[in-house]
């Protein structure tokens, strides 16, 4: 088995932004610290959540190495690398192994809607291309419309840096672990299915609602890998809620309207993306209410 980038949860964190779209860093820098108070297993930076989408180049990487620089090792950094372009993608998974990140996040390839043969030359490029830095593919069909199947998972095992999966699709699940073993540390993608996922053989969760509660995250996927079954089942049970909120909208336009309500400055989201409607919005206010979010305290207005 490849050595897991990290065991528990990691956040998919935020990019905060000005009202002229510039990047916070000011605020993430707070956000960071924040997370690794409350006990966060990794920090990802510039992922879907972090609106990788809509940043430059140079946004990329002063966004990357300034987690890194933030984190300063506590916590193992990952760096959300991928693109549709194969050479972007290629040089970008370059600059973040030199910038010090701890693994990449390799998206599968959007809006181009290549085929498994397509997608493998992909990966193989950018793998190739940076040996030493572990990767961490990042399946999500339902926003790229591309799925990495269990058996191209087995043909990309013969790269030694692929180490694991960011898994969407929980019902290939079984047939990775069927084809693969323990080949690759596999990571919910789904804050609803973390528990079913960890019951499978899963390390952990990459996660939106991390951003809000990551200590009761994180101990949600511990408790179940120190055999605590039932805690870790009724806190998935008692997240639901918050997930349905999460995503009542396309993310990260809730959980960042979410960090707002709370206090934060995590600013708005880039176009296209936009703030929330106003029901959705009410009804993120009533949700968070039945979370303790006392610890950000600490962290607000500093």
């Amino acid at each position: 088995m490849s050595k897991p980038v990290f065991v528990g949860a990691a956040v998919a964190i935020v990019t905060p932004f000005y009202e002229d779209g510039g990047i916070n860093f000011e605020e993430l820098k707070k956000l960071i610290e924040f997370e690794i108070a409350e006990g966060i297993d990794s920090i990802v930076i510039c992922g879907s959540t972090g609106e990788a989408a809509t940043m430059t180049e140079q946004e990329h990487i002063d966004a990357i190495k300034f987690a890194v620089d933030t984190v300063a090792g506590r916590v193992p950094v990952i760096a959300g690398t991928g693109s549709n372009d194969t050479a972007f993608g290629v040089e970008l998974t370059k600059k973040a192994y030199e910038l010090g990140a701890d693994a990449a996040l390799l998206v599968t390839p959007y809006y181009n809607k290549c085929t498994q043969e397509g997608l493998f030359r992909h990966y193989a490029k950018i793998a190739e291309a940076a040996p030493e830095l572990p990767i961490i593919l990042y399946n999500v069909p339902s926003r790229t419309n591309v799925n990495i199947s269990p058996e191209l998972l087995k043909k990309l095992s013969v790269y030694e840096n692929i180490v694991g999966v960011k898994e969407c699709n929980f019902s290939q699940v079984p047939e990775i672990y069927n084809l693969c073993g323990d080949r690759y540390a596999l990571y919910s993608g789904e804050d609803g299915l973390v528990v079913p996922m960890l019951s499978l053989g899963a390390k952990g969760v990459i996660s939106v609602i991390a951003n809000i509660i990551p200590h009761e995250t994180s101990k949600m996927v511990h408790d179940f890998m120190d055999g605590n079954i039932d805690a870790a089942r009724e806190a998935q049970i008692r997240f639901i809620p918050l997930v349905k909120a999460m995503f009542c909208e396309v993310n990260p336009i809730p959980v960042k309207e979410a960090l707002n309500i709370l206090g934060w400055n995590a600013g708005p989201c880039r176009l296209p993306l936009c703030e929330m409607g106003a029901a959705n919005h009410d009804n993120v206010v009533e949700v968070l209410k039945d979370y303790d979010t006392s610890a950000k305290n600490a962290y607000i207005g500093k």
